[in-house]
C-alpha cells in the first residue's frame, strides 16, 4: 500500500538535451481546413499592415497600427431571433469591410491570421 504522505512526482518526457515536461496545446492549423461561423458571426481576412511609410520609415511590429479593413471568407447564416426567425446577414463572402478596431477574436489557420468578428461590429462595406 502507498504511503498517503508520500507526494506523487511530477511525468516528465525524455528529449534530447535533458527531462522537459510535456506541454500540449489545442491548435486550428490542420491542412485545408474549412471555417463555418455559427451565429451572425463572419470570418475576416485582416488586410496586411504597412511596414514602411509613405517617407520611407520602416516600422517595428510594436509601431504598427491594428488592421481595421479586410476580407470576409466566410459568413455565418444569422442569429435567431426571438420570435424563432433567422436575421439575414448584411455582407457576403469575398467583400471588403471595415470593422472595429479591438472588435473579434483572432487566431491563426494553416499560418495565416485570421479573425472572428460579430456582424455588428463590421462598421461598412468599402466599394471599389
Amino acid at each position: 500500500m502507498a504511503d498517503p504522505r508520500r507526494r506523487p512526482k511530477v511525468m516528465k518526457a525524455a528529449r534530447i538535451g535533458g527531462p522537459q515536461e510535456v506541454c500540449t496545446l489545442a491548435t486550428a492549423t490542420a491542412a485545408g481546413t474549412k471555417l463555418r461561423p455559427l451565429g451572425d458571426r463572419v470570418v475576416v481576412r485582416p488586410s496586411t499592415r504597412e511596414e514602411v511609410t509613405k517617407s520611407g520609415i520602416v516600422l517595428p511590429d510594436t509601431a504598427k497600427e491594428k488592421p481595421q479593413e479586410g476580407t470576409i471568407l466566410a459568413v455565418g447564416p444569422g442569429r435567431i431571433l426571438d420570435d424563432g426567425k433567422r436575421e439575414q446577414v448584411d455582407v457576403k463572402e469575398g467583400q471588403k469591410v471595415l470593422y472595429a478596431k479591438y472588435a473579434g477574436t483572432e487566431f491563426k489557420v494553416d499560418e495565416e491570421d485570421l479573425l472572428i468578428v460579430s456582424q455588428k461590429d463590421i462598421l461598412a462595406v468599402v466599394e471599389d
